[in-house]
């Protein structure tokens, strides 16, 4: 759940439930029945097993459609290719496993909008890597049509930006609105289980007030999962610091004004000192350490930007990741968003817009 955190009058305190633009009503739900968690049912991986169980079925009459390759390693592109290739029956065999996954994202959905915090939702978009391929696109229109047909008056949408850059373009939105006075860009950063990705995120005000033509101007990006041995954390705050201030310098070159804020989405639950409570494990060392408090970090690594003094905010990344989606989600009051990739990460959110308390 979110945490009870109130609105700093300097900025916005980590993992704030009340944000300048929505309230965070529920993040990293870990619902759970006697199988395991039930965001595994909908992970990427599941995806590849029901892909298999398919495969095994056919193999047993004759050759393998999709060849000898194991279901893991084929690429989102090469599924896609086969969904749109002249060979029916292999198309026909994705097409199958997206129906199977369907029916499954479908039933998670229910069993989010019977927690507390998602209750009334009106609308979910859905993010993470599965969200960026026309397999992922197919499987979420069906699991929307599974759930309108059943009686649920919900939209579910795959979100507006890349994967890639939503996580970087939600930082925006966890600034305090007088940050952007005399700014014309922030830095971001994304990090997670297999990389960490920092960019500087342009807010294009000018063309939009509303922040909703926001863009990733220039992004950085390490896989951490491909290094050998695998790096410890300091390592890792190590290179994200390189990155940042290679950002900064690019950004002065390129004549930006730069923000003096850094805004981070983090798997798991973030504490309001910026420690990581849980949810952490797939992260390169131990980030859950009561010891550890990145924001700190970074801070003393780059105290300021430009003139000022550096202030970082640090978010769930589902909760920054559905924040690119603010501006466009308008006419919805209740809403939220699930991420598909190595496992499920969530967030629901209240527009603040009727909110006589909102900045």
């Amino acid at each position: 759940m979110a945490t009870d955190t109130p609105t700093r009058e300097a900025g916005i305190a980590h993992a704030a439930d009340r944000l300048p633009s929505v309230i965070v009503d529920a993040y990293n739900s870990e619902l759970k029945t006697d199988e395991g968690f039930v965001g595994d049912k909908v992970s990427k991986k599941a995806f590849r097993e029901i892909l298999e169980t398919w495969r095994e079925t056919l193999r047993k009459l004759g050759p393998d459609p999709l060849g000898d390759k194991p279901s893991a390693d084929l690429s989102k592109k090469s599924l896609d290719r086969t969904l749109a290739g002249s060979d029916p029956l292999a198309s026909g065999l994705v097409f199958s496993a997206i129906e199977d996954f369907a029916q499954e994202l479908a039933g998670v959905v229910r069993r989010f909008l019977k927690q507390k915090g998602w209750r009334d939702t009106q609308g979910i978009v859905v993010g993470g890597g599965f969200s960026d391929s026309r397999v992922g696109h197919l499987a979420i229109a069906r699991a929307g049509v599974i759930l309108r047909a059943g009686g649920l008056d919900l939209t579910l949408e795959p979100i507006r930006h890349h994967p890639d850059e939503a996580g970087l373009i939600g930082s925006v939105h966890l600034a305090p609105a007088w940050i952007f006075a005399g700014y014309d860009s922030l830095l971001a950063v994304d990090i997670g289980g297999s990389n960490i990705r920092a960019g500087v995120v342009a807010t294009n005000l000018r063309k939009a007030p509303d922040l909703s033509r926001s863009a990733v101007w220039r992004s950085e990006i390490w896989r951490h999962c491909d290094e050998e041995p695998t790096p410890t954390r300091d390592a890792a705050v190590d290179r994200l610091i390189a990155m940042l201030t290679d950002l900064v310098r690019r950004a002065d070159r390129a004549n930006l004004t730069l923000a003096p804020f850094i805004g981070i989405g983090c798997p798991g639950v973030i504490a309001a000192s910026g420690t990581i409570d849980r949810g952490g494990q797939n992260l390169p060392g131990n980030w859950e350490s009561d010891g550890f408090n990145l924001a700190e970090r970074l801070v003393a690594a780059i105290p300021r930007i430009g003139d000022h003094a550096t202030m970082v905010v640090m978010h769930n990344d589902a909760v920054v990741q559905g924040l690119s989606e603010v501006p466009h989600r308008t006419e919805l009051t209740r809403w939220g968003i699930l991420t598909i990739g190595t496992g499920l990460g969530n967030a629901r959110f209240t527009n603040r817009g009727g909110d006589e308390t909102a900045d």
